[in-house]
Formats: structure tokens, sequence, C-alpha cells
């Protein structure tokens, strides 16, 4: 007689499970690092000061390094001023800009160009050819030591576009609006 041989059935060997690499408890300590630097960063940007004065932080900044502030913030608004020339040559026709030069200014609302006629520093004829254009004045430079001051133009044809931006606190009060 012949003996059969035992047959052999492949059962599915219990496999251990590997331990995963990311786990429940590793996320939650990666994430709490993650969240950690994030607020380390934040701290550090917002309270970061500069020796050498080359960065604009805030809107703060630019208000305290406005000539006269306290002046400019009350009867108008702090200002990035920029000056550039530009030169255009017609043959050939190009256009060549210089260097920008930047510096705080303030620029002051129309119901407040008063302050600039008390002390002298622009006269009737000024004012008079301002309003006809319908403009404000601005300014760089200490009132009392012989401010550059100019007529300048209001521009609302392109609106800001930051304003659009979601998320972005939506437009500025009106009253700020206003020059």
């Amino acid at each position: 007689m012949r003996r059969k041989s035992p047959t052999v059935t492949n059962r599915p060997t219990s496999s251990t499970s590997k331990p995963s690499l990311f786990n429940y408890t590793s996320l939650a300590i990666i994430a709490g690092v993650f969240i950690l630097g994030i607020g380390i960063g934040i701290a550090f940007s917002t309270t970061a000061t500069s020796d050498s004065g080359s960065n604009v932080y805030s809107r703060e900044f630019i208000d305290r390094s406005a000539p006269n502030a306290a002046l400019c913030a009350q009867y108008g608004a702090s200002a990035i001023v920029t000056d550039t020339r530009v030169f255009v040559t017609l043959n050939p026709f190009s256009v060549y800009i210089s260097q920008p030069k930047m510096q705080p200014g303030c620029v002051l609302r129309t119901n407040n160009w008063s302050i600039l006629e008390q002390r002298k520093l622009i006269n009737g004829e000024q004012v008079r050819d301002c309003k006809l254009r319908m403009n404000t004045f601005g300014y760089t430079g200490a009132l009392e030591s012989s401010p550059e001051i100019d007529c300048v133009y209001r521009n609302d044809n392109d609106q800001n576009r930051f304003n659009q931006i979601p998320g972005s606190g939506g437009p500025p009060p009106a009253e700020t609006s206003e020059f």
C-alpha cells in the first residue's frame, strides 16, 4: 500500500505588523514642533530691529519716520516718497530710469493746507494753483528746516489691488481715503 503523502496547504503565515514610520505620537510631536517654529518665527519678525535702518517693517515704522510725525498723523498720512528721474530719447526711442531715492514724507489732507500757509511755507498763488487741479500738498523734510513741498495728485485710475486679496481686511476706513 502506498501511503499518500500529506497534502501541504499554503496557510498564510502570520506576519507581525511593523510599526508605522509615522504613528500618531510622532505625528503629534512633529506638528507641535512645526507650530512652535512658526510661533517663534512670528515673534522674531515682529520684534526685529534694524541697526542699518534699511528695512521697513511695518506701517508704524513708516508713521514714526515721517517728518513731523505727530502733525502728519493728525492732519494727513505718512508716505514713502520715491524720487526718480525718467529720460526719454526719441531717436532711437528708449526710456531710461535713474536709481530711485526713497525717503519718508507726508501727504496733507486738503482741508489742512493752512498749516503750511501759517508757517509761510506756501503762498496763496501755490494754494490756488493746487486747488484748481484738485490736488493736495505733500512734503519731505521737517517743516522747521526748509522742507521740500510739492502739489501732488492723487491717482485713482488704478485702485489698490492689495484690498482685492481675500483676507486682506478690505478697503481702508473712509476718513483715511479722503485727501
